[in-house]
């Protein structure tokens, strides 16, 4: 009997809906969703399914593509994920691990809302049911056995119980509680066993499918498992050869071979197989020399070695490999991963580098960014064992090719710039974005400077000592390393800060915002070709935009300091994820200028004026204003200051203070922590000097602040005891800069305490080693008496 007639003949009033979708339904749906209210269900249920209710073909009717990419696996919309022994059960196998079993379905469940269709694939029924079965054994036993010293039932009960049993006591069980975890998120599971007839069979295996499409219709979460009650999961399908030359079927030994024949049928874009192990090793991962794959194509069969299976599962990395090449070369894309990380799924589909992806062999051939890392820490080498005339050649070279290639770079700049337009980007960012001959000049200005002053860097003696005759230490500066840079819409800051890393001898991985690819790609060419005759190249690279941030965070092996430069958010963002390298910068620029009683309050509008205007997105900008609040009573200063404002078109708020003050002005300021980056400020009265330090303790991000005062006692009380990486005396704060400092450029402000301080120039790319020369100097000499410190310290030879 059809769906549709069951429902008419039950007294079921049929919309319109239900009877556009009757043909495709039958009672075996209704049978599993076991809902009274089936029309209305359907009704609401539909509109969701309607665009991804694609029918099922056969396996000889292969998909045409894969994803090439792990980006593209955010547009998977039909999902299989195969949930191993090894994730399902603890790991003292006793029960399942219901923490972990939890994420793992708030992950689909939240997938499956959204609107993608999800398949689990599960094992664990064993497991679950050995649990329940032992302690039925341990508690049948009599009080003779149970405190016998000589008996090892106890510790041996769960050997003692037959898998079968386990099977049909564990699947109930564990589809209980599969449905009490779904039922949260108002999601309804069936269950699917299936066996080896239901393979055999065309008429069964239809059924199975058909059954499947229709569950996936009406927005159901398919469970699927062998029925190991009755066949244990080693058969074999149908063989018949296709047109094509290839077996239809695979062999089913394991949920693994399960998950790709189901994967294949249903045609699913993504299928994730979950083990125990971060994924596909080129050996097994506790032998030396074993390296993770992150990307697997067929041509990489060759290239590894298997080893054991799993202590809990029945299927080993082997079968693992074997099903997902298998279920790839009938289109459909598959990752293996860890299942006991957390959140492993939602990092697969946002494109994360986890466990390893299977993929078609393409065409071109994209290097690891763990090479690229890996080049950059030996580019780094080499540069570091260049002469300083070599080194300062290279950025000199760079300098010529910002001008000689300036129509290149602008033409690649107006593409940019008209793509971000459309997609509506800021007009903040539209502005860092932008390029002119104008910048040009002064970038290539700004790195003759750096080439000028690279002679003294490297190498450099800081400290000589004497510590005993024949003795001698010495402190040399040497680059930090393999440096990575994360910046936003300024394109301006590639050639700068690749500059500095020549200069400095440091490696560099450069990852910049996709407004400015055109931009960035132009001017990484103009770096490659100014490194090339120094044998160099590969110590600077461009990451692709293909590549997530966070997988750089991760890479603490290669990367040895990450400097962000962007917006607060960016900063911020890369500050709280990268917990295992030290990151060198600012989460906001939260800057001040304070005008004492004492001020000249002509200069005082220039340098507020130029603090706020000349430059409002950058982070050197002025974003409260300090007054005395004798100025407010005893002059028109404030009137004078906020008609100046207006007219540049500042949009001024008030303080809480300065708000309760005035009848009429600027609304109250939401915040006084706040970073504008645009034409708005706030402005604040305070009584005395000493609450000017006050307020930018706290309401300030340690980057700039600024007194304006003719009073020299009071400017150098405020410089000593304001704790801002950098504090001016009647100067705009816009001179918080680099290039401005004289140092050329900068690869970003620093508002920490330790190593680097404010605009961080080839210094602050610099570390330190000690280098110690003796002749037989042992350490046991000088307690005994046979040999005497001196420690004198010698000239550096500065």
């Amino acid at each position: 009997m059809s769906f549709l007639r069951a429902l008419t003949k039950r007294g079921l009033a049929v919309s319109p809906l239900v009877q556009r979708l009757g043909p495709h339904l039958s009672c075996r749906s209704f049978s599993i969703v076991g809902n009274p209210n089936v029309s209305s269900y359907l009704v609401q249920q539909a509109n969701k399914a309607k665009n991804v209710n694609r029918t099922l073909h056969g396996l000889h009717e292969r998909k045409q593509a894969t994803f090439n990419e792990r980006s593209q696996l955010k547009y998977a919309r039909r999902l299989v994920v195969k949930l191993g022994s090894a994730v399902i059960t603890r790991e003292d196998e006793h029960g399942l691990a219901l923490g972990r079993l939890a994420s793992i379905v708030e992950q689909v469940a939240e997938y499956h809302v959204e609107g993608r269709e999800c398949i689990m694939v599960t094992s664990g029924a064993v497991a679950f049911g050995k649990q329940k079965l032992t302690q039925e054994l341990l508690m049948s036993l009599s009080m003779r056995e149970t405190l016998s010293p000589t008996d090892h039932t106890r510790q041996d009960a769960g050997t003692l119980l037959e898998p079968r049993a386990a099977a049909a006591v564990g699947q109930s069980g564990l589809m209980s509680l599969y449905d009490a975890m779904f039922a949260q998120y108002g999601i309804k599971i069936a269950q699917v066993l299936v066996t080896e007839p239901d393979f055999y069979n065309e008429e069964t295996r239809k059924n199975l499918f058909s059954t499947l499409s229709e569950l996936i219709s009406l927005n159901i979460v398919p469970i699927i498992n062998t029925n190991d009650a009755v066949v244990p999961p080693m058969f074999i399908v149908d063989q018949e050869v296709s047109a094509t030359g290839k077996k239809r079927g695979i062999r089913i030994k394991d949920n693994d071979s399960l998950a790709a024949l189901l994967a294949a049928e249903i045609h699913a874009d993504l299928l994730i197989l979950m083990s125990d192990v971060d994924g596909i090793y080129n050996k097994p991962p506790w032998e030396d020399g074993a390296r993770l794959m992150h990307t697997y194509t067929a041509g990489d069969k060759d290239l590894i070695k298997f080893g054991e299976k799993s202590k809990v599962g029945t299927g080993g990395m082997n079968s693992k490999v074997m099903a997902a090449t298998w279920a790839l070369d009938r289109g459909v894309s598959v990752v293996i991963c860890n299942g006991t990380q957390d959140k492993a799924i939602k990092s697969i589909l946002t494109g994360r580098k986890v466990g390893t992806f299977f993929t078609e062999s393409t065409t071109e051939k994209v290097t690891p960014i763990e090479q690229i890392a890996e080049n950059a820490r030996n580019g780094s080498r080499v540069l570091q064992n260049l002469t300083a005339n070599e080194r300062a050649q290279a950025v000199n070279t760079l300098a010529d090719l910002l001008i000689s290639r300036q129509s290149a770079i602008l033409d690649a700049n107006a593409k940019d710039l008209e793509e971000a337009k459309k997609s509506g980007l800021a007009k903040p960012l539209l502005s860092r974005l932008s390029l002119n001959a104008g910048k040009l000049d002064g970038l290539a200005k700004g790195l003759k400077q750096i080439a000028d002053d690279s002679h003294r860097n490297v190498g450099r003696v800081v400290k000589r000592t004497k510590l005993a005759e024949g003795l001698e230490l010495k402190q040399i500066t040497v680059p930090i390393g393999v440096l990575l840079v994360i910046f936003e819409s300024r394109p301006d800051s590639l050639p700068q800060v690749a500059a500095l890393a020549m200069a400095s001898g440091n490696g560099l991985l450069l990852k910049g915002g996709k407004e400015a690819a055109h931009s960035n790609r132009a001017l990484m060419e103009l770096v490659k070709e100014s490194l090339a005759p120094t044998g160099a190249s590969n110590a600077i690279s461009l990451v692709s935009t293909r590549e997530e941030i966070s997988d750089l965070l991760s890479m603490d092996e290669h990367i040895d300091l990450i400097i962000p430069r962007g917006s607060s958010e960016l900063v911020r963002s890369i500050q709280e994820k990268a917990q295992h390298i030290p990151v060198m910068g600012h989460a906001e620029g939260i800057c001040h200028v304070y005008v004492d009683r004492e001020a000249d309050l002509d200069k005082a509008l220039k340098i507020i004026r130029d603090s706020k205007c000349d430059y409002p997105a950058a982070c050197n900008a002025m974003e409260t204003l300090l007054i005395h609040e004798d100025l407010l009573q005893n002059s028109s200063f404030f009137t004078d200051v906020c008609n100046m404002l207006k007219r540049e078109g500042v949009t001024i708020n008030s303080g809480p203070k300065l708000n309760q003050m005035l009848t009429f002005g600027p609304p109250q300021a939401k915040s006084l922590k706040f970073e504008y980056g645009a034409l708005e400020c706030s402005i604040e009265v305070v009584k005395n000097l000493e609450e000017a330090i006050d307020h930018v303790h706290t309401f300030g991000s340690g980057h700039t602040d600024v007194i304006v005062t003719e009073n020299p006692t009071s400017a150098n009380y405020f410089q000593s005891n304001v704790d801002s990486a950098c504090v001016f005396h009647n100067a705009s704060s816009r001179f918080a800069d680099g290039f401005r400092f004289g140092l050329g450029a900068e690869v970003g402000i620093s508002t920490a305490r330790i190593h680097a301080r404010g605009p961080v120039g080839v210094e602050g790319l610099l570390t330190t080693k000690w280098i110690l020369s003796g002749v037989d100097h042992a350490a046991s000499e000088f307690t005994d008496g046979s040999r005497a410190w001196l420690h004198q310290p010698l000239p550096t030879g500065e």
